[in-house]
């Protein structure tokens, strides 16, 4: 097996010495040989594949059979990456014993290298356990998807000196409980740039401004396979959905008028 350039203490290593680093949030094997061979080398199996995959619209639906399954796919195809599994809504948050079994599921079953939890300091005493017990944490606070009903929406988070101050507080908290990184999303850039110069592990920013440690995006937002999700933080740097479009177009065209299948598309008795 290829060696793999990432684990747990580079992380640190990489912020100590400045430098940036990509992350990919991906659900399935085609994707992560694709990013893999791109050169990235962190991946994110994101909780994300309730509204990329699977057409939810929010992603409280998704369960952990989803998550260890699609964790699965990623891990055995991207065998050079360091790969983190998103715990899904209530698999970390109700019970400790049951937040250590779920995660370990990550681990020992799906090949996954570390989680990633939701929350901030009302969560530490459970990313204590977890990294007490052998599992690597990535914490995620700012816009939170899991808690939107509880938030409003979608919503820019830490603006203002009060929001400020508690993006500060849970990140010194979960720094303290032993992530090994942050992810700060929807955060203004201030913000942002405040938590990482605060704390001594990397922060990931998705739509967190240009002051932070590393980016990530979704590759299916990227790429363009979501046509219609179009929010200011994202920058496409493909439009396969609407080739993808294009080219079933000429299909039904070609089938339509005859020119599909060709005669290089058939079999024949004769070899």
């Amino acid at each position: 097996m290829p060696a793999r350039a990432v684990n747990v203490p580079w992380f640190r290593e990489a912020k100590k010495k400045g430098e940036a680093f990509t992350v990919l949030s991906l659900y399935e094997a085609w994707s992560a040989r694709i990013a893999e061979e791109a050169g990235v080398r962190i991946l994110l199996v994101g909780d994300s594949l309730a509204t990329s995959i699977q057409g939810h619209e929010t992603t409280l639906s998704v369960t952990m059979d989803d998550m260890v399954y699609h964790t699965k796919a990623v891990t055995r195809s991207a065998v050079r990456s360091f790969v983190i599994a998103d715990m899904p809504f209530l698999s970390y948050g109700v019970d400790e014993t049951d937040a250590v079994r779920n995660a370990g599921r990550f681990l020992s079953e799906a090949g996954a290298h570390a989680v990633k939890v939701e929350g901030g300091a009302e969560i530490a005493g459970v990313v204590s356990r977890l990294v007490e017990r052998g599992i690597p944490v990535l914490g995620h606070i700012g816009m939170t998807p899991q808690h939107y009903l509880r938030i409003g929406g979608y919503r820019v988070q830490g603006r203002g000196e009060p929001g400020a101050k508690r993006l500060v507080a849970d990140a010194k908290a979960l720094e303290k409980a032993g992530v090994f990184g942050i992810v700060l999303e929807l955060v203004t850039e201030e913000t942002a740039a405040r938590v990482t110069k605060t704390v001594g592990v990397p922060t990931i920013g998705i739509g967190a401004g240009r002051k932070v440690d590393a980016q990530i995006l979704v590759f299916h937002d990227l790429v363009g396979l979501n046509t219609s999700f179009a929010p200011n933080f994202l920058k496409r740097y493909a439009e396969l959905g609407e080739d993808a479009t294009s080219a079933v177009k000429q299909f039904l065209a070609d089938v339509s008028s005859g020119k599909f299948p060709s005669e290089e598309n058939v079999f024949h008795n004769n070899p």
